[in-house]
């Protein structure tokens, strides 16, 4: 199945910023962001289609995945 997966601050570095591509039926955004080698302990906040989800939603055809890292301060 097809998804679009957007990548936001330094998670886009040596990857991209968004990008459609071909994923197995039934794979979870835990799934995703470790094939992308993002640290998990380095996520923030994952959306899917612009709503809040969690490591183990499993996206469908056609949607958009957003993951932005945790956002430090000072």
């Amino acid at each position: 199945m097809q998804l679009t997966v957007k990548l936001f601050a330094y998670f886009r570095d040596n990857r991209f910023v968004a990008e459609v591509k071909e994923y197995q039926q039934g794979i979870t955004v835990g799934e995703i962001i470790e094939i992308l080698e993002i640290n998990p302990s380095d996520v923030g906040i994952t959306m899917l289609n612009s709503k809040h989800c969690r490591a183990e939603a499993q996206p469908a055809e056609g949607d958009i995945l957003a993951i932005f890292p945790v956002i430090g301060g000072g």
